[in-house]
C-alpha cells in the first residue's frame, strides 16, 4: 500500500486555482469570440489545425482528430459542416488515396486570421500564468 501524499501547500492551490480560472476565462473568450465570427469554437478549430503542421497548408482528418482529442467519425462529421459553410474543402491526397486532405478556403482563412489575432494576447496572459503555475509547483 502507498503511503500518502504531503498535503499541497496554500500557494500550489492558489496557483491552480488561478490557472484554472484563467484557463476557463480563455476558453469562454474563444467560444464568444468564435459565435461573434458566426462558426463555433470546434470550428475555429478545425480551421487553426489545418494550418497547425509545419511545411504544408492542410491536415488529415485523424490529425484533426487527434488535436481535438475527438473520434475521426466525429471529426468528419465537423468537417462536413466547416465544408457546407463554405470555410473548408476536402481533397483526396495525392500521395496516399486512403488518406483525405482538409484544406482552408478563403473565407475560413478570413475567420482563422480575425480570431488569431483576437486570441493572440488572451494565449500571451495564459502563458504567463502557466510559467507562474510552473514555478510555483516546482518551488
Amino acid at each position: 500500500m502507498s503511503s500518502p501524499s504531503p498535503p499541497i501547500d496554500k500557494q500550489r492551490l492558489e496557483a491552480l486555482s488561478d490557472f484554472r480560472f484563467r484557463l476557463r476565462s480563455f476558453l469562454r473568450f474563444s467560444e464568444d469570440a468564435a459565435r461573434s465570427e458566426g462558426i463555433t469554437v470546434l470550428q475555429y478549430q478545425v480551421l487553426l489545425h489545418t494550418q497547425g503542421f509545419p511545411g504544408r497548408d492542410w491536415a488529415s482528418i485523424s490529425e484533426i482528430a487527434e488535436r481535438l482529442q475527438a473520434q475521426p467519425h466525429g471529426v468528419v462529421a465537423l468537417v462536413s459542416r466547416c465544408e457546407e459553410a463554405g470555410l473548408v474543402e476536402r481533397r483526396p491526397s495525392v500521395i496516399d488515396r486512403r488518406q483525405v486532405e482538409v484544406h482552408l478556403l478563403p473565407a475560413g482563412r478570413k475567420k482563422l486570421e480575425a480570431l488569431a489575432s483576437e486570441f493572440a494576447q488572451h494565449v500571451a496572459e495564459l502563458a504567463d500564468v502557466v510559467a507562474f503555475a510552473r514555478r510555483t509547483h516546482l518551488s
